[in-house]
Protein backbone atom coordinates (compact mmCIF):
# COMPACT_ATOMS: atom_id res chain seq x y z
CA UNK A 1 0.00 0.00 0.00
CA UNK A 2 1.39 3.90 -0.61
CA UNK A 3 2.20 5.43 2.46
CA UNK A 4 0.06 8.69 2.79
CA UNK A 5 1.42 11.99 1.82
CA UNK A 6 2.29 14.65 3.84
CA UNK A 7 -0.23 17.72 3.81
CA UNK A 8 1.83 20.99 3.84
CA UNK A 9 0.43 22.92 6.27
CA UNK A 10 0.69 27.10 7.12
CA UNK A 11 0.98 29.07 9.72
CA UNK A 12 -1.82 27.77 12.69
CA UNK A 13 -1.98 24.37 10.83
CA UNK A 14 -3.96 25.63 7.88
CA UNK A 15 -3.02 24.15 4.50
CA UNK A 16 -0.90 26.20 2.52
CA UNK A 17 -3.03 26.55 -0.67
CA UNK A 18 -5.78 27.80 1.92
CA UNK A 19 -3.60 30.02 3.81
CA UNK A 20 -2.63 30.96 -0.17
CA UNK A 21 -5.99 32.07 -0.91
CA UNK A 22 -6.72 34.11 2.51
CA UNK A 23 -3.79 36.05 1.70
CA UNK A 24 -4.57 36.68 -2.05
CA UNK A 25 -8.04 37.57 -1.03
CA UNK A 26 -6.82 40.16 2.13
CA UNK A 27 -4.14 41.84 -1.09
CA UNK A 28 -7.37 42.35 -3.06
CA UNK A 29 -9.76 43.67 -0.22
CA UNK A 30 -6.52 45.83 0.52
CA UNK A 31 -6.05 47.29 -3.29
CA UNK A 32 -9.61 47.93 -3.50
CA UNK A 33 -9.59 50.23 -0.29
CA UNK A 34 -7.08 51.87 -1.55
CA UNK A 35 -8.92 52.40 -4.89
CA UNK A 36 -12.08 53.93 -2.68
CA UNK A 37 -10.56 57.27 -2.14
CA UNK A 38 -9.50 57.77 -6.03
CA UNK A 39 -13.21 57.22 -7.27
CA UNK A 40 -14.77 59.19 -4.46
CA UNK A 41 -13.00 61.71 -5.58
CA UNK A 42 -13.76 61.37 -9.36
CA UNK A 43 -17.65 60.76 -8.24
CA UNK A 44 -17.10 64.37 -6.73
CA UNK A 45 -15.79 65.10 -10.08
CA UNK A 46 -18.18 63.60 -11.99
CA UNK A 47 -21.22 65.67 -9.97
CA UNK A 48 -19.91 68.78 -10.39
CA UNK A 49 -19.27 68.40 -14.35
CA UNK A 50 -22.76 67.13 -15.12
CA UNK A 51 -24.70 69.29 -12.57
CA UNK A 52 -24.62 72.26 -15.15
CA UNK A 53 -26.06 70.18 -17.80
CA UNK A 54 -28.57 68.88 -15.54
CA UNK A 55 -29.32 71.76 -14.13
CA UNK A 56 -29.98 73.44 -18.18
CA UNK A 57 -32.34 70.22 -18.40
CA UNK A 58 -34.14 70.86 -15.23
CA UNK A 59 -34.92 74.53 -16.77
CA UNK A 60 -35.64 73.72 -20.23
CA UNK A 61 -38.61 71.71 -18.98
CA UNK A 62 -39.84 74.57 -16.67
CA UNK A 63 -42.68 76.65 -16.81
CA UNK A 64 -42.07 80.64 -16.65
CA UNK A 65 -43.62 80.53 -13.53
CA UNK A 66 -40.93 77.59 -12.34
CA UNK A 67 -38.12 79.18 -13.74
CA UNK A 68 -38.52 81.67 -11.43
CA UNK A 69 -39.24 79.85 -7.94
CA UNK A 70 -36.74 80.34 -4.93
CA UNK A 71 -35.28 77.98 -3.90
CA UNK A 72 -34.89 76.23 -7.64
CA UNK A 73 -36.60 72.74 -8.05
CA UNK A 74 -34.21 70.35 -9.79
CA UNK A 75 -37.28 68.29 -10.66
CA UNK A 76 -39.88 70.58 -12.31
CA UNK A 77 -43.34 69.71 -11.16
CA UNK A 78 -45.04 70.42 -14.51
CA UNK A 79 -42.52 69.08 -17.54
CA UNK A 80 -43.08 71.89 -20.23
CA UNK A 81 -42.65 70.08 -23.59
CA UNK A 82 -43.77 73.32 -25.62
CA UNK A 83 -40.25 74.60 -24.95
CA UNK A 84 -38.62 72.65 -27.31
CA UNK A 85 -41.57 73.42 -29.82
CA UNK A 86 -40.62 77.09 -29.19
CA UNK A 87 -36.77 76.93 -29.72
CA UNK A 88 -37.38 75.14 -33.15
CA UNK A 89 -40.17 77.72 -34.64
CA UNK A 90 -39.59 81.07 -32.90
CA UNK A 91 -36.09 81.38 -35.04
CA UNK A 92 -35.38 79.43 -37.68
CA UNK A 93 -33.55 76.87 -36.15
CA UNK A 94 -32.93 74.67 -39.13
CA UNK A 95 -31.81 77.17 -41.41
CA UNK A 96 -29.41 78.16 -38.92
CA UNK A 97 -28.16 74.57 -38.27
CA UNK A 98 -27.65 73.98 -41.66
CA UNK A 99 -25.37 77.33 -41.82
CA UNK A 100 -23.60 76.07 -38.92
CA UNK A 101 -23.03 72.56 -40.84
CA UNK A 102 -21.65 74.30 -44.14
CA UNK A 103 -19.15 75.94 -42.16
CA UNK A 104 -18.06 73.33 -40.26
CA UNK A 105 -17.66 70.62 -43.36
CA UNK A 106 -15.78 73.27 -45.42
CA UNK A 107 -13.86 73.94 -42.58
CA UNK A 108 -12.81 70.07 -41.72
CA UNK A 109 -12.00 69.87 -45.65
CA UNK A 110 -10.08 72.57 -45.28
CA UNK A 111 -7.55 72.38 -42.26
CA UNK A 112 -7.48 68.44 -42.83
CA UNK A 113 -6.00 69.37 -46.60
CA UNK A 114 -4.04 71.56 -45.72
CA UNK A 115 -2.36 70.94 -42.57
CA UNK A 116 -1.85 67.20 -43.73
CA UNK A 117 0.42 68.56 -46.33
CA UNK A 118 2.19 70.70 -44.90
CA UNK A 119 3.08 68.39 -42.16
CA UNK A 120 4.00 65.52 -44.09
CA UNK A 121 6.52 67.66 -46.15
CA UNK A 122 7.81 68.33 -42.48
CA UNK A 123 7.96 65.05 -41.28
CA UNK A 124 8.74 62.41 -44.48
CA UNK A 125 10.61 64.64 -46.70
CA UNK A 126 13.82 65.51 -46.47
CA UNK A 127 14.81 68.90 -47.58
CA UNK A 128 17.00 71.98 -46.36
CA UNK A 129 14.84 74.58 -44.83
CA UNK A 130 11.92 72.20 -43.13
CA UNK A 131 13.74 72.77 -39.31
CA UNK A 132 13.35 77.00 -39.96
CA UNK A 133 9.97 76.21 -41.83
CA UNK A 134 8.67 74.94 -38.65
CA UNK A 135 9.99 77.46 -36.56
CA UNK A 136 7.95 80.48 -38.33
CA UNK A 137 5.02 78.50 -38.57
CA UNK A 138 5.34 77.58 -34.59
CA UNK A 139 6.06 81.34 -33.80
CA UNK A 140 2.36 82.53 -35.35
CA UNK A 141 1.09 80.86 -32.36
CA UNK A 142 2.36 83.72 -30.19
CA UNK A 143 0.36 86.26 -32.26
CA UNK A 144 -3.02 86.82 -30.36
CA UNK A 145 -5.95 86.91 -32.69
CA UNK A 146 -7.02 90.81 -31.13
CA UNK A 147 -3.86 91.68 -33.16
CA UNK A 148 -4.54 90.55 -37.12
CA UNK A 149 -7.80 91.55 -36.54
CA UNK A 150 -8.63 94.32 -38.05
CA UNK A 151 -6.24 93.99 -40.64
CA UNK A 152 -7.49 90.94 -41.63
CA UNK A 153 -10.81 92.71 -41.67
CA UNK A 154 -9.81 95.05 -43.77
CA UNK A 155 -7.94 92.87 -46.00
CA UNK A 156 -11.43 90.53 -46.18
CA UNK A 157 -13.47 93.88 -46.68
CA UNK A 158 -10.89 95.03 -49.76
CA UNK A 159 -11.62 91.79 -51.27
CA UNK A 160 -15.48 92.66 -50.67
CA UNK A 161 -15.77 89.19 -48.76
CA UNK A 162 -17.78 90.74 -45.93
CA UNK A 163 -21.24 89.35 -45.10
CA UNK A 164 -20.30 85.70 -46.95
CA UNK A 165 -19.11 82.67 -45.91
CA UNK A 166 -15.57 83.00 -47.17
CA UNK A 167 -13.90 84.84 -44.58
CA UNK A 168 -14.91 81.75 -42.50
CA UNK A 169 -13.85 79.44 -44.64
CA UNK A 170 -11.12 80.25 -47.23
CA UNK A 171 -8.28 80.43 -44.10
CA UNK A 172 -8.86 76.95 -43.21
CA UNK A 173 -7.21 75.95 -46.26
CA UNK A 174 -4.33 77.89 -45.63
CA UNK A 175 -3.74 75.45 -42.58
CA UNK A 176 -3.32 76.00 -38.71
CA UNK A 177 -0.05 76.10 -36.88
CA UNK A 178 -1.31 74.23 -33.55
CA UNK A 179 -3.05 71.28 -35.93
CA UNK A 180 0.36 71.29 -38.56
CA UNK A 181 2.33 70.26 -35.31
CA UNK A 182 -0.06 67.87 -33.88
CA UNK A 183 -0.14 66.11 -37.39
CA UNK A 184 4.05 66.41 -37.75
CA UNK A 185 4.42 64.61 -34.28
CA UNK A 186 2.23 62.01 -35.13
CA UNK A 187 3.93 61.27 -38.60
CA UNK A 188 7.49 61.23 -37.16
CA UNK A 189 5.93 57.94 -34.83
CA UNK A 190 5.49 56.02 -38.55
CA UNK A 191 8.31 54.13 -39.02
CA UNK A 192 10.88 55.87 -42.22
CA UNK A 193 11.57 52.21 -43.57
CA UNK A 194 7.72 52.81 -44.40
CA UNK A 195 8.25 55.39 -46.94
CA UNK A 196 11.52 54.45 -48.20
CA UNK A 197 10.55 51.15 -49.37
CA UNK A 198 7.43 52.99 -51.19
CA UNK A 199 10.23 55.35 -53.01
CA UNK A 200 12.25 52.51 -53.99
CA UNK A 201 9.17 50.94 -55.56
CA UNK A 202 8.40 54.24 -57.20
CA UNK A 203 6.11 55.73 -55.35
CA UNK A 204 5.87 59.15 -55.87
CA UNK A 205 5.37 61.41 -52.44
CA UNK A 206 1.84 62.03 -52.91
CA UNK A 207 1.16 58.20 -54.05
CA UNK A 208 2.74 57.93 -50.47
CA UNK A 209 1.20 60.81 -48.93
CA UNK A 210 -2.41 59.36 -50.11
CA UNK A 211 -1.71 55.75 -49.81
CA UNK A 212 0.24 54.89 -46.63
CA UNK A 213 0.45 58.36 -44.48
CA UNK A 214 -3.12 59.11 -43.88
CA UNK A 215 -4.10 55.68 -43.73
CA UNK A 216 -1.73 54.78 -40.60
CA UNK A 217 -2.73 58.33 -39.59
CA UNK A 218 -6.62 58.31 -39.01
CA UNK A 219 -6.65 58.81 -35.30
CA UNK A 220 -4.44 61.79 -35.44
CA UNK A 221 -6.83 63.49 -38.66
CA UNK A 222 -10.17 62.19 -36.85
CA UNK A 223 -8.46 64.62 -33.63
CA UNK A 224 -8.34 66.92 -35.96
CA UNK A 225 -11.40 66.89 -37.38
CA UNK A 226 -13.28 66.76 -34.16
CA UNK A 227 -11.30 70.14 -32.81
CA UNK A 228 -11.78 71.89 -35.89
CA UNK A 229 -15.52 70.66 -36.36
CA UNK A 230 -16.26 72.10 -31.96
CA UNK A 231 -14.15 74.99 -32.46
CA UNK A 232 -16.28 76.42 -36.09
CA UNK A 233 -19.56 74.75 -34.30
CA UNK A 234 -19.50 77.14 -31.39
CA UNK A 235 -17.65 80.19 -32.94
CA UNK A 236 -19.02 83.14 -32.44
CA UNK A 237 -16.95 86.19 -32.83
CA UNK A 238 -16.01 84.91 -36.78
CA UNK A 239 -19.78 85.16 -37.84
CA UNK A 240 -20.70 88.28 -35.90
CA UNK A 241 -17.65 90.40 -37.54
CA UNK A 242 -18.69 89.05 -41.30
CA UNK A 243 -22.20 88.18 -41.07
CA UNK A 244 -24.50 90.97 -41.40
CA UNK A 245 -27.78 89.39 -42.77
CA UNK A 246 -29.96 86.95 -40.19
CA UNK A 247 -29.77 84.41 -43.23
CA UNK A 248 -26.35 83.78 -43.17
CA UNK A 249 -26.34 83.52 -39.44
CA UNK A 250 -24.94 80.30 -37.71
CA UNK A 251 -26.26 78.48 -34.52
CA UNK A 252 -24.58 80.51 -32.14
CA UNK A 253 -25.57 84.03 -33.51
CA UNK A 254 -29.16 82.37 -33.41
CA UNK A 255 -29.20 81.76 -30.15
CA UNK A 256 -28.39 85.76 -28.96
CA UNK A 257 -31.19 86.40 -31.25
CA UNK A 258 -33.28 84.49 -29.51
CA UNK A 259 -32.43 85.37 -26.37
CA UNK A 260 -33.28 89.03 -27.65
CA UNK A 261 -36.77 88.39 -28.89
CA UNK A 262 -37.97 86.00 -26.43
CA UNK A 263 -35.69 87.12 -23.18
CA UNK A 264 -38.54 86.25 -20.98
CA UNK A 265 -38.69 82.79 -21.94
CA UNK A 266 -35.76 81.26 -20.35
CA UNK A 267 -37.79 77.44 -20.50
CA UNK A 268 -37.32 77.93 -24.41
CA UNK A 269 -33.79 79.46 -24.35
CA UNK A 270 -32.41 76.34 -22.19
CA UNK A 271 -34.53 74.10 -24.94
CA UNK A 272 -32.47 75.85 -27.92
CA UNK A 273 -29.43 75.35 -25.57
CA UNK A 274 -29.68 71.66 -25.45
CA UNK A 275 -30.21 71.65 -28.98
CA UNK A 276 -27.22 73.66 -29.72
CA UNK A 277 -25.02 71.48 -27.21
CA UNK A 278 -26.20 67.99 -28.61
CA UNK A 279 -24.24 67.45 -31.84
CA UNK A 280 -21.17 67.88 -30.48
CA UNK A 281 -21.25 65.84 -27.50
CA UNK A 282 -22.98 63.26 -29.87
CA UNK A 283 -19.94 63.67 -31.97
CA UNK A 284 -17.44 63.43 -28.84
CA UNK A 285 -19.34 60.09 -27.69
CA UNK A 286 -18.94 58.94 -31.33
CA UNK A 287 -14.82 59.44 -31.97
CA UNK A 288 -13.62 59.77 -28.31
CA UNK A 289 -11.70 56.57 -29.17
CA UNK A 290 -10.06 57.90 -32.26
CA UNK A 291 -9.63 61.47 -30.21
CA UNK A 292 -7.72 59.53 -27.22
CA UNK A 293 -5.56 57.85 -29.49
CA UNK A 294 -4.53 60.53 -31.45
CA UNK A 295 -3.68 62.95 -28.56
CA UNK A 296 -1.67 59.59 -27.05
CA UNK A 297 0.31 58.88 -30.16
CA UNK A 298 0.79 62.45 -30.42
CA UNK A 299 2.11 62.93 -27.12
CA UNK A 300 4.83 60.23 -27.48
CA UNK A 301 6.24 61.66 -30.69
CA UNK A 302 9.27 63.71 -30.80
CA UNK A 303 9.61 67.12 -32.31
Amino acid sequence: MDEPRAVAVGPGGAPAAVARRRTQARARLLRAAGLVPRYAVLLVLTVLFLAPWLFLLSTSLKTPDAVLAYPPQWIPQQFDWDNYVVALTRIPYLQYLANTLLLVAVNVFGQLLSCSLVAYSLACVDWRWRRLLLIGILATLMLPTQVTLIPIYVIFSKLHWVNTYLPLTIPSFFGNAAYIFLLRQFFLTISRDVTEAARMDGASDLRIYRGIILPIASPALATVAILVGTTTYTDFFGPLIYLNDPSHWTLALGLTDFLSSRGSNIGGLMAATMYYALPPILLFLGAQRFYLRGFVVQNLGRL
